[in-house]
């Protein structure tokens, strides 16, 4: 997961200018409240909006409603979410009309930040995309209204899954005690979610060879050698490329586990847990060089895709070579919903040269803390509380993502739920995310609910995808950290400090595997690491673990 933290700032000129500076060069969430928000603490909106609502049932308030949310939008959603079916027959039910502002997502951080800079946010953000850090900064200073006791009196379904799983709560509970947002869950069941993006093999291109899927790393080394000397498209061409992927950190990040390292989860890239059971800097671990050595092995027999790119922007490009059939294997979410590639098969944890097998790719459930957030401009908290919490329900969780029985779903003799013909074999030849775009606005993730097996019909729940889950499953983390949070203090000290050391490892990283920067100057890399306050940055970390914990 990448690190997004937040830097704190006092009301005044230097912190505005930082606000935008953090924002198109950090890629991180910052800002300030206006004057309408801030120096009162948090609010606490329990009785807000209370006389004009209905405490169960449909529709949520007795006279109509209109809100402004400022929203997050994937390029793989509609242009106007108002014209969605999911929206309207929602504003019916609940006699509330929602004005969606959309922004894409690339530009979303830096007009949030600008937003709550200027004082001038609407009643929600939605899909707001915000950090632990954030949701303390806002919270803190009076602009996220806290929840605690409105989930309490209003969001029973999601009361019952923080009762469920004590982890949810402790994931969205600040270092004030408060709760100022909605996160975005992955049910803890649902393994082949939790696991993200995974590492697919070709299968008949494994067969051709005469190999067995590789259960080690050494084994997938091989496997790999093989596909760039054999012409196993048969075109007659040696344009095979034996492994891909969006980004070479995240192909890189995917292998930790089998060095033993990672070891609480995706949350967590840089720190996790030692044999001694002290908290661990990943990044200058003797076995984080050992790994770094294996992935220069890779790429400089050429592997590795040579054109690997450097941003997820540009993965269309990516997609679009993996369409050709090239790949031998790959790293991402689904060949055949993004490549239209079959045959493929997920691995599970590669034994490392040690002995490793940890499938450290793995998610917390509670994927992001600061998913739906009630700002202080809103007269109606208590009705958007129940708004919200009905997606954490059965029922919304069901229109949610599978949209309107008959129309984009079908309800099969044994219960069990399809979408139509107009979604899965569109005639018009739309993709399946494409196709539903006018039912519901799912795609793109990110969006405060949760994501259950039964309505979630994603990459995730393809059935390769759950099988390659099966096949991880004994090898998952014993414990799975969610993002901490951080008091003020440490929030300020922390960001700066992140900035610095995420900035400079993965530029390391980068060399240290494209044979750019030699091994013989990982001693340099390591000091040059302990320079940048890592003390202090561990520091801060036990102490956000020490709570956590508790």
């Amino acid at each position: 997961m990448t690190l997004r933290e937040d830097q704190r700032m006092n009301k005044s000129m230097k912190w505005t200018s930082l606000v935008l500076t953090a924002a198109v060069t950090a890629g991180m969430v910052s800002g300030c409240s206006g004057e309408q928000g801030a120096s009162s603490g948090s609010k606490d909106a329990t009785k807000a909006g209370e006389a004009a609502i209905n405490g169960t049932g449909f529709p949520i308030v007795k006279e109509p409603l209109k809100m402004t949310f400022l929203t997050a939008k994937a390029p793989t959603t509609a242009n106007n979410w108002n014209e969605t079916m999911l929206w309207q027959e929602y504003a019916k039910m609940t006699n509330m009309n929602i004005d969606f502002q959309l922004v894409p997502f690339d530009a979303f951080t830096e007009k949030r930040n600008l937003a709550l800079a200027s004082g001038d946010y609407p009643d929600v953000i939605y899909l707001a995309r915000m950090s632990t850090d954030d949701l303390m900064k806002y919270g803190s200073q009076g602009v996220l209204i806290k929840l605690n006791d409105l989930i309490d009196k209003y969001a029973p379904n999601f009361k019952k899954l923080m009762d469920q799983y004590p982890e949810v709560k402790k994931a969205i509970t600040m270092p004030d005690g408060n709760i100022y947002s909605f996160p975005n869950m992955l049910a803890p069941e649902f393994t082949s979610v939790r696991m993200g993006a995974k590492l697919w093999i070709k299968k008949d291109w494994l067969d051709a060879l005469k190999m067995k899927e590789p259960t080690t790393t050494e084994e997938f080394y091989n496997y790999l050698k093989a596909v760039k000397s054999t012409d196993l498209n048969k075109n007659g061409k040696a344009d095979e490329i034996p492994l891909g992927g969006t980004k070479l950190k995240d192909i890189v990040s995917h292998f930790k586990g089998f060095f033993g390292l990672m070891n609480r989860g995706t949350s967590h890239p840089n720190v996790d847990v030692d044999a001694s059971g002290k908290l661990r800097f990943i990044p200058i671990d003797d076995r984080y060089k050992e790994l770094l050595q294996y992935m220069n092995k890779l790429y400089a027999e050429g592997l590795i895709d040579k054109d690997i790119l450097p941003n997820e922007k540009d993965a269309n490009k990516f997609y679009a070579k993996g369409a050709e059939g090239v790949y031998g294997a790959i790293k991402i979410t689904s060949p055949f919903t993004l490549m239209k590639q079959s045959g493929f098969v997920g691995l599970g944890a590669l034994q490392g040269p040690k002995g490793d097998k940890l499938y450290s790719e793995f998610r917390p459930s509670v994927n992001g803390a600061g998913a739906f957030v009630i700002t202080d401009k809103n007269k109606n908290a208590a009705a958007t509380v129940r708004w919200m919490d009905y997606f954490y329900g059965e029922e919304g969780n069901k229109m949610f993502f599978m949209g309107f029985k008959d129309k984009s779903y079908i309800e099969k003799p044994d219960g069990t739920l399809a979408y139509t013909d107009e979604i899965t074999k569109n005639p018009q030849g739309l993709t399946l995310e494409q196709a539903l775009v006018k039912y519901v606005t799912w795609p793109g993730g990110g969006y405060p609910g949760i994501v259950r097996q039964k309505y979630f019909s994603g990459a995730e729940s393809l059935p390769e995808s759950i099988d390659a889950a099966k096949k991880a499953e004994a090898n998952l983390p014993k414990e799975v950290w969610p993002a901490f949070s951080y008091t003020d203090k440490e929030s300020e000290q922390m960001v700066a400090m992140s900035t610095d050391l995420t900035n400079y490892i993965d530029e390391m990283t980068t060399k240290f595997v494209t044979g750019a920067a030699p091994f013989s100057d990982w001693d340099k890399y390591v000091a040059a690491i302990k320079k940048m306050k890592l003390d202090d940055y561990m520091k801060n970390y036990q102490a956000a673990y020490d709570r956590y914990k508790k």
